[in-house]
């Protein structure tokens, strides 16, 4: 399994048994609030900007941060029926193994 795949799969299990935050703004309050577990950005943003702050922030605050190729592959792993830039995994719920093992 490749680590793409590894990663959509805890959130969406984080979904289905836990609590993420999904999109930019509410990935970088969980960040600010140290309750982020896990941040995933998708690489395919456009403007990059939107995202800059986010690997940074993660590093400031010791939380992994992770890349998947694209937004709808994101957007579909958090359960929306459109595309997401970013989410946070809050809590991993039934995925905290997997999120350990990362």
């Amino acid at each position: 399994m490749t680590k793409t795949e590894d990663i959509l799969e805890i959130i969406e299990a984080a979904r289905e048994t836990g609590k993420i935050r999904k999109g930019v703004n509410e990935a970088t309050k969980a960040v600010e609030r140290g309750i982020a577990k896990l941040v995933v950005v998708a690489e395919d943003v456009d403007p990059k900007e939107i995202v800059m702050h986010l690997p940074l922030l993660c590093e400031e605050k010791k939380i992994p941060f992770h890349k998947v190729p694209t937004k709808n592959e994101l957007g579909r792993a958090a359960g929306l029926d459109v595309s997401s830039a970013a989410i946070a995994v809050v809590d991993a719920g039934e995925a905290k193994k997997k999120l350990s093992e990362l």
